[in-house]
Parts: structure tokens; C-alpha cells; sequence
């Protein structure tokens, strides 16, 4: 367990300096907004009875749709990385529980898309629609100054997470090279 940045000892990845209690305070909040999040994901898995991929592909397919586009089994591998052997049996699974339907394309009848089920719509905005709506009230609370910082600053963190880091910039001791 990684002591908290209020307990005045260093985490493991961070020097004890006093200077950067702000910096801890703030990522430890970040840690733990991630496993609330990751908790809130893994109950709405349960509840829908699906795994973590095949949430993944509805969110995709349910975003598509919502935006007037449809997905086919393709785009759907593409975007989650799995083999098409993997996208068979998720699709497989997705069309078993009810989630979503396959049917031709309209313009290219050979090809299929994949259709969010409108009970799985339904069930998707009754799960997770009160608690994103929580979450926006939240984030409209800022003022237009202080939701430039946040997303700014989450904005780094992003940046600073998708780099590829490179054997030289690693400075063994955690902290980033100046």
C-alpha cells in the first residue's frame, strides 16, 4: 500500500521533498478518482452481465450509432485490438445476450454492421446516465478559468502517459529529466 501524500511520507515513487506535497496530494487524488472509476466500470460489467472488451466494443458501437455511423465487425477488431477469431466470439456473445444485433449493410449488402439493441441502449442510459449527469454537474460547477486548468493539467498527464519513454530519459530515481 502507498502511503498518502498527507501522512508526510514519501510514495514509492516520489522524493520526500516538501515542495512536492502539492504534486502527491493532487495524484493521489488522481489514483484514486482512477479506481472509483474502475470500480464504477467493473459494477456496470456485472449489472449488464459482459466483459471488459465486449463493454468496451458496445461503448464503440453505441457511439457510432448515436452519431449516425455504423460499425462492422472490422472497425469494431481494429479498434480493440483482438484478432477477428476474438471479434467473432464477442460479437457471438454480444448478439447471445441481447446486446446488440448484426444486419447487412444498407448500401453494401454484403457487408454487416453491428447494431446496439435499443433494450441495451435503454439499459445503458438506466445504469450509467444518473452518474454521468452527476459527473457533468461536477465539472460545470468550475469556473471557465478553473476547467482550463483541470483539463490542461489532465491534458499533460495524458501527453505524459502516452509518450514511449526512451532508455536514456529514464532517470532511475522516478523523476523526469530536466
Amino acid at each position: 500500500m502507498c502511503p498518502t501524500a498527507s501522512s508526510g511520507v514519501p510514495g514509492f515513487w516520489y522524493s520526500g521533498d516538501p515542495d512536492q506535497e502539492p504534486g502527491r496530494t493532487v495524484l493521489k487524488a488522481l489514483r484514486d478518482y482512477r479506481a472509483a472509476e474502475q470500480e464504477m466500470r467493473r459494477r456496470a460489467r456485472d449489472s449488464l452481465g459482459i466483459n471488459e472488451k465486449d463493454m468496451q466494443a458496445l461503448r464503440y458501437l453505441m457511439r457510432a450509432h448515436e452519431q449516425g455511423n455504423s460499425l462492422g465487425p472490422t472497425e469494431v477488431s481494429r479498434l480493440l485490438a483482438i484478432s477477428t477469431a476474438s471479434t467473432t466470439a464477442l460479437i457471438d456473445r454480444l448478439v447471445s445476450s441481447g446486446h446488440i444485433r448484426r444486419q447487412l449493410h444498407p448500401t453494401d449488402r454484403r457487408a454487416l454492421e453491428l447494431v446496439p439493441t435499443e433494450n441495451s441502449s435503454r439499459e445503458m442510459r438506466e445504469l450509467l446516465g444518473p452518474m454521468h449527469h452527476r459527473m457533468m454537474a461536477v465539472a460545470a460547477s468550475l469556473s471557465t478559468d478553473e476547467a482550463e486548468i483541470v483539463a490542461g493539467f489532465l491534458q499533460r498527464l495524458t501527453d505524459v502517459v502516452d509518450e514511449k519513454p526512451a532508455a536514456a530519459e529514464n532517470t532511475g530515481d522516478g523523476s523526469a529529466p530536466s
